[in-house]
């Protein structure tokens, strides 16, 4: 069920993302006169297609991992006479550089619009409350500590996790002080709290922003008590079910959810004895972790469980919501700050202080679009504008084959005076295809690696 998911979540997306992309080169293109032969939406056969009254087909392909507007163009076949007014390749080039401009573009809108939807239904978040500081680590060494709320980073306002984390990845490799302010628990105002760092997750993999500096988020108590079980996984097999109490393992007492993650990672291939509770009825089984490997390397035990889900106190909450007219600026606030941190992140890349292995490709992309849809609207409205925003930037890169190698040459042409060679384009497209080529198998790696 859960495969299931994944793929039509990850339809949804993409098919969106690509739809709007399309639709900005095809309205410009209209604008400007261009005839639009073909609008697909997925590449190869069309499964369902229409031709409107100028002439345009629309169609619906099988393979749902892309999209493509065909415009009349001479470069790609002969033009009658009669059209050649409408012919891409015929207009001038800021007419051109509009057009092939219009696909980033959407995307960038979509993520405002997406944003600012966000904004004006209203987001709960959870207040960035430290819940311990391990010893001898940045955090300690400068004074932070259980119950202090963390308010500003670097002169930033922090109001959840999530911007916690988002401005703790956009300082990878930085070395100095990183000044940290933070409310003690019960206090009025906020201290400064500077945080010794040297290469700061360079090259981490995978990145982990908090626990480098030595930092565990608070959270209240979870009861050992199952919330989801994932079919045909080692909880099922053994009989367990959503409601029951974790009791004992191996006749130790289980003292609360983490604890009993920590027994059941600890323990791969190992058959453990499990008491668990169901409707006020102790009963004992089997219970046989398989073993899982991380990112890292390490193996642990995965029995495919999860908890169920405890209330956070009020206090600890933030509720995030603005007027329509205002939502507008904060959502293209937001849209412009993860734009600049996703390019950041490629130079970072090129440079080598990410490491390339964090790159994504369509089998984690459809396993977070599963998860964000399941996680409800706001997790994947999020998710959604974060790809809508990435797919602006990667297209916009100048690589030769993508929309940023089109409007690279036709700069150059506003400065020359006159177009590209044909030899020229032809050469720069063999070497975009290459290196997006190469850019996709290396994704495709990664991402085989983290399912294994």
């Amino acid at each position: 069920m859960g495969l299931i998911q994944n793929i039509l979540a990850v339809i949804v997306v993409l098919g969106l993302l690509v739809t709007f992309h399309e639709f900005g080169h095809f309205w410009v293109a209209r604008r400007c006169g261009v005839k639009v032969l073909r609008f697909s939406v997925g590449f190869g056969k069309p499964l369902w297609s229409r031709v409107d009254r100028q002439g345009t087909e629309f169609a619906i392909a099988a393979i749902p991992l892309g999209g493509y507007v065909k415009m009349l163009d001479e470069r790609e076949a002969p033009v009658p006479d009669d059209q050649l007014d409408q012919a891409f390749n015929r207009k001038t080039v800021w007419q051109r550089i509009a057009i092939v401009a219009a696909g980033p573009i959407a995307n960038f809108l979509l993520a405002i619009v997406a944003y600012w939807a966000l904004f004006v239904a209203g987001t709960t978040v959870v207040s960035p409350m430290v819940g311990s500081v391990a010893p001898d680590s940045p955090a300690y060494e400068a004074g932070l500590a259980h119950g202090d709320e963390i308010v500003a980073i670097q002169g930033d306002a922090m109001r959840s996790w999530a911007d916690v984390n988002l401005k703790l990845v956009s300082i990878i490799g930085f070395s100095g002080e990183l000044d940290i302010e933070a409310r003690p628990d019960g206090a009025a105002d906020a201290q400064r709290f500077g945080l010794s760092v040297t290469d700061y997750m360079v090259r981490q993999d995978p990145p982990q922003p908090l626990q480098t500096l030595g930092i565990t988020p608070w959270q209240p108590d979870f009861p050992a008590v199952l919330g989801q079980v994932v079919s045909g996984a080692a909880a099922e097999q053994a009989g367990l079910m959503p409601g029951d109490r974790m009791v004992a393992i191996d006749g130790e007492p289980v003292d609360d959810w983490m604890h009993f993650v920590n027994i059941v990672r600890g323990n791969p291939d190992q058959t453990l004895q499990l008491t668990y509770e169901r409707n006020g009825e102790q009963a004992t089984v089997d219970l046989t972790p398989e073993r899982n490997r991380l990112d890292t390397g390490v193996e642990i035990g995965y029995i495919g469980a999860g908890a169920e889900q405890v209330e956070w106190p009020e206090e600890f909450q933030r509720e995030i919501r603005y007027g329509p007219i205002e939502a507008v600026g904060q959502a293209v606030s937001r849209t412009g700050a993860m734009t600049l941190l996703t390019l950041d992140a490629i130079r970072k890349m090129l440079v080598g202080l990410i490491s390339p292995s964090n790159l994504s490709g369509p089998i984690t992309i459809a396993q977070v679009s599963g998860d964000s849809a399941r996680a409800g609207m706001e997790a994947f409205v999020t998710f959604l504008a974060y790809l809508s925003i990435s797919l602006g930037v990667l297209n916009l890169l100048p690589i030769p084959v993508l929309d940023g190698g089109h409007l690279l040459y036709y700069f150059m042409e506003v400065v020359r005076g006159r177009p590209v060679s044909e030899k020229t384009q032809a050469l720069g497209l063999r070497i975009g295809l290459a290196m997006v080529g190469t850019l996709m198998l290396m994704a495709l790696y990664f991402d085989l690696m983290r399912l294994w």
